[in-house]
């Protein structure tokens, strides 16, 4: 187990790794900030100093020629804007934000409680909707009940995000008046971001919980245990329910990431003050130092969520053993 986890951890560090770079690279095609954030009157002479001040003359990558900096061997990193960046993610500073001029890191944690209340009312209300609809399903398989909740897991698959948003508000908060369309504050202002950012999660969870229990209903145990003469409900939620819990857990684990990262349009759509939503501010604005500090923080959380899943198999089934 321990090697497990020791291999695991340096995973989990190189997949940051390879995020950070692929974000830093397509960060810097979008062209160059100092033109954005210079009013419109700087002249050529200003717009050169600032480059200067903010490093963005410095090489992306590496000095030329190598060799002359390979002594330590990181030096091939000093002075450049992706060494910089390293260094300071791996103190946890990503520099000031280009707009606000506070610490970038600092700006998304204090949005990230907002992103992560969304993010779990999301996973929390798919979770109980979705796995009840695919027990019942499995159990009363081929009947009208069935049938009603698979139409409606394909249309949670089927619908995208930004659309089911609009039409819930214009259902919920125009129509009907019974919801506000945007902002936080109350629960109320949770329901529609929460619906519709856990729509599709909820949908696959669902098809997934029927597929696993419909697998294990016809196994030889369960019918054993019918046999002895066990309650229904003791026997799917005992042996059943927790024998076809692995891939709902791995399913639940990775939506759960995606909802993060993926709350972008539902904060956009919601005015929702959370990461999502500074991240697309930040893109417009070419802040770099806030979308980089947010993906860098996304990802981590993601690859922790990750790392727990793998742990909690081994207490769901024991048969499962790590080396």
């Amino acid at each position: 187990m321990t090697r497990y986890l020791a291999r695991r951890f340096w995973q989990s560090l190189l997949v940051l790794f390879g995020i950070s770079l692929i974000v830093f690279i397509l960060l810097h095609l979008t062209g160059d900030p100092a033109i954005l954030l210079m009013p419109p009157d700087a002249t050529q002479e200003d717009i050169e100093n600032f480059r200067k001040i903010m490093g963005f003359n410095d090489p992306l990558f590496l000095r030329w020629p190598p060799w002359n900096y390979m002594h330590p061997p990181w030096r091939f990193l000093a002075d450049t804007q992706y060494g910089r960046f390293l260094k300071g993610a791996a103190l946890g500073d990503f520099g000031l934000s280009f707009r606000h001029q506070q610490p970038a890191l600092g700006l998304v944690l204090e949005r990230m409680p907002a992103t992560l209340e969304l993010t779990l009312a999301a996973m929390g209300l798919a979770v109980c909707v979705a796995v009840p609809v695919g027990i019942l399903s499995a159990v009363r398989r081929n009947s009208t009940v069935d049938h009603a909740g698979m139409v409606m897991a394909l249309l949670g698959q089927s619908m995208p995000v930004y659309w089911l948003g609009i039409m819930l508000i214009l259902l919920f908060a125009v129509r009907l008046n019974l919801l506000p369309a945007f902002g936080t504050g109350s629960l109320r202002h949770l329901i529609l971001p929460a619906v519709t950012l856990g729509a599709f999660s909820m949908a696959r969870i669902a098809r997934l919980t029927r597929s696993g229990m419909l697998e294990v209903l016809g196994q030889e145990y369960v019918r054993t245990a019918r046999a002895k003469g066990m309650s229904e409900v003791r026997v799917i939620l005992k042996h059943a329910l927790k024998n076809a819990a692995i891939p709902v857990i791995t399913i639940i684990g990775l939506d759960l990431g995606t909802l993060l990262g993926g709350a972008v349009i539902t904060e956009t759509i919601f005015a929702w003050p959370g990461v999502g939503r500074l991240a697309v501010q930040a893109i417009a604005n070419r802040d770099y130092p806030i979308v980089q500090a947010a993906v860098f923080t996304l990802a981590s959380i993601f690859v922790l969520i990750n790392f727990l899943v793998d742990i909690l198999y081994t207490y769901v089934d024991p048969r499962v053993a790590y080396k």
